[in-house]
């Protein structure tokens, strides 16, 4: 149930909207009677805000001709949090109301903003894709993100300073397809000029950004979250692995994300159905192999490993420790 607080304000909204407004529609709309809608206009006069009682068969209230509210006075950074944070709780499983809310919201903010910020922010919503994996992305420099967004929006070049991982830096021009927030980490994927190759640039490893003369073409699919996740699953690490697991994708996939593997079919005709128990090969590329033994176990499916060898060893080491732990006398006692 709504404060009246937050009742006054919908009543001030709804007046802002303009024209008269009756009574009984306001009470309608506010989920209230018609003595309390005139308290709450009583509270908005008490806060100077010119409210007009009009008498008669078509009477109601109205907001004095030429009434505006104050203008919202938000820095790059703040209104950058607030659309964000907006964003974020548009993915989540909201209801039909909440799901309203957010998009009014939304809406409000945008309406006061001054033209050339909510240019830049609407630029950004448009480039920037949220993956479902967990961790609340760390947002880089709000100067850096609207640059990049305003790249992808106009489909200009953007220059880059950027630092690899092994902290070799350079100069990059790249075509920006989109901003990507994955995992407690933002990116910017497109085609990397200098490489000719489709890349993806971690945003917090990128001193500085500017747009460059010229446009280019942005190829429609796949979408920049798509290409960031296949390009995680294909990249060069230590330890190549092949596995084969029986069970539905998405048993699979909530242990070994698509970001971290690639799923095909091993036995041909399974069909397309995800819910469907099969056999499925499982490749991965991975820097160190000892946190997969205790995957394999949560995923609690029949696997077999295909490579390498030093993955079944620990896996093997890992059901001894487990065997003999849980033949130790008292094991199974609490306190013991």
């Amino acid at each position: 149930m709504p404060r009246p607080t937050a009742r006054v304000l919908t009543l001030l909204e709804l007046l802002q909207s303009g024209g008269t407004r009756t009574v009984a529609e306001l009470a309608e709309r506010l989920g209230v009677d018609g003595r309390t809608v005139r308290r709450y206009v009583g509270q908005l006069i008490d806060l100077d805000v010119p409210v007009e009682s009009l008498r008669g068969r078509y009477g109601g209230y109205r907001l004095a001709p030429g009434y505006r509210l104050p203008p919202l006075m938000l820095s790059d950074d703040e209104a950058l949090a607030v659309l964000l944070g907006l964003v974020a709780g548009g993915r989540a499983e909201l209801t039909a109301a909440e799901r309203t809310a957010n998009e009014t919201a939304s809406a409000k903010i945008r309406r006061v903003l001054p033209k050339h910020l909510a240019r830049r922010l609407d630029a950004l919503r448009e480039a920037l894709a949220i993956t479902d994996q967990p961790g609340g992305p760390a947002r880089p420099d709000a100067g850096l993100l609207l640059t990049v967004a305003d790249a992808v929006r106009h489909r200009r070049p953007v220059s880059i300073r950027y630092t690899d991982r092994t902290g070799r830096r350079s100069e990059r021009t790249v075509h920006a397809y989109g901003i990507v927030a994955h995992a407690g980490r933002w990116y910017v994927t497109g085609k990397d000029a200098q490489a000719g190759e489709d890349r993806s640039f971690r945003l917090d490893r990128v001193a500085g950004a500017r747009a460059l003369p010229g446009t280019f073409e942005a190829p429609e699919e796949p979408d920049p979250a798509q290409r960031l996740l296949s390009g995680f699953a294909t990249a060069e690490y230590r330890h190549e692995v092949t596995l084969r697991v029986h069970g539905t994708v998405e048993q699979i996939r909530a242990h070994l994300p698509a970001s971290v593997a690639r799923l095909e079919e091993y036995e041909p005709g399974g069909g397309p159905d995800p819910a469907a128990e099969r056999w499925l090969r499982v490749e991965l590329r991975v820097e160190r192999l000892d946190w997969l033994p205790r995957t394999l176990a949560a995923l609690d499916r029949p696997f077999v490993i295909e490579r390498p060898d030093e993955l079944r060893d620990l896996v093997v080491a890992l059901a001894d420790r487990l065997t003999s732990r849980a033949r130790e006398p008292g094991s199974g006692e609490p306190g013991s």
